[in-house]
């Protein structure tokens, strides 16, 4: 049999229960959208070589093609027959909560990418969460199963717990192969073993966790408070504002007669930095004519700042943030600001 049948040329296709529909029809899109969740999976799977995940990953896989057939039924009455059922859920909820009874907490948003099969179990959660919204725009004109919102709802919690397992394991690997390098180097001085080395770097990397666990809500507070002294210090009122790295609002205060135009430059100061990755004045440079930004002061509505006062927060040099000061001279911001980002080291 071909791979091409040339039956969907007319834009076109069929459902498993027959019905010939177009290809951009809800049902298409949510079971296609099913479809990528798990190409995303197959590279996390790829990129591991974790076989605990591995196994969890597959028999998910070998999941969704039972649930796709249920997305590709239109017809399902009382007596249809689901491949989908609440054992499928409550196999998704034990899973999760084993993956949970040994992960290291965090209390902070994750931002993907500490690992590659990380990163690709994150991808694969957000192609599942799209994968529910299509379902849902699905069940306002279609019947479906219930099961199967509640399947892709506990998916991606599911990769969601997994993404972070998966890198614990891969840095607790990554600590213990530097302190076995460190033996290597000192043997002789006491005998250690391979399950005390594990032992050692699982602290370390939970103790480097608890100490990246600290939420951007409290960072932000850090921040604003030292950049409130600072700015009593000098005599000058100001606004402050804290962003994450999607440029989103924090936290912000404006000072005792500080200038009502200063709240909107001080959060537009934070969001450039975050979204640039650079410090606002050294976007200035960049923003001349002649210079690669050029013009970068009018684009996206007139947010971007291009002058002093504004800079990204690294935590563990991963972007977490940004800080914006505005209220004096672009000096006296950068000053501000500069004390602000000095509580968090």
């Amino acid at each position: 049999m071909k791979v091409y049948t040339k039956t969907g040329d007319g834009g076109q296709t069929s459902l498993l229960s027959k019905q010939r529909v177009y290809k951009d029809h809800d049902r298409v899109n949510a079971y296609g959208t099913v479809d990528e969740a798990s190409a995303a999976m197959g590279l996390a799977k790829a990129l591991t070589d974790k076989e605990w995940a591995v196994a969890i990953i597959q028999s998910v896989q070998e999941e969704l093609i039972l649930l796709n057939a249920d997305l590709a039924t239109e017809t399902i009455t009382a007596d249809s027959t689901l491949r989908i059922t609440a054992d499928h859920v409550t196999r998704l909820e034990s899973i999760i909560d084993s993956l949970e009874a040994k992960r290291i907490p965090q209390r902070y948003f994750v931002t993907p990418g500490t690992t590659t099969a990380g990163a690709a179990l994150d991808l694969a959660r957000t192609v599942v969460r799209r994968a529910e919204r299509l379902v849902v725009t699905l069940k306002r004109t279609e019947t479906v199963s219930v099961h199967v919102g509640l399947y892709l709802n506990r998916l991606s919690d599911l990769l969601y717990v997994l993404a972070r397992c998966v890198e614990q394991e891969e840095l607790i690997q990554t600590v213990a192969k530097e302190v076995m390098q460190v033996l290597a180097v000192n043997q002789g001085k006491g005998a250690v073993t391979a399950s005390d080395v594990m032992a050692q770097a699982q602290r370390i990397v939970a103790a480097a966790t608890a100490a990246d666990s600290v939420s951007l809500l409290e960072q932000a507070k850090k921040l604003l408070a030292a950049a409130e002294r600072k700015a009593q210090e000098i005599g000058v009122p100001m606004v402050i504002a804290v962003v994450d790295a999607g440029g989103n609002l924090v936290a912000q205060q404006r000072m005792d007669g500080a200038l009502l135009g200063s709240i909107s430059i001080a959060l537009d100061k934070a969001y450039t930095a975050a979204a640039l990755k650079l410090p606002t004045d050294q976007a200035a440079e960049v923003a001349i004519p002649g210079q690669p930004l050029y013009g970068l002061n009018t684009a996206g509505a007139g947010r971007f700042i291009v002058f002093g006062g504004g800079f990204p927060l690294y935590s563990g040099g991963r972007l977490t943030g940004g800080i914006g000061v505005s209220g004096g001279s672009v000096e006296e911001d950068m000053v501000v600001a500069k004390a602000g980002l000095a509580a968090l080291q």
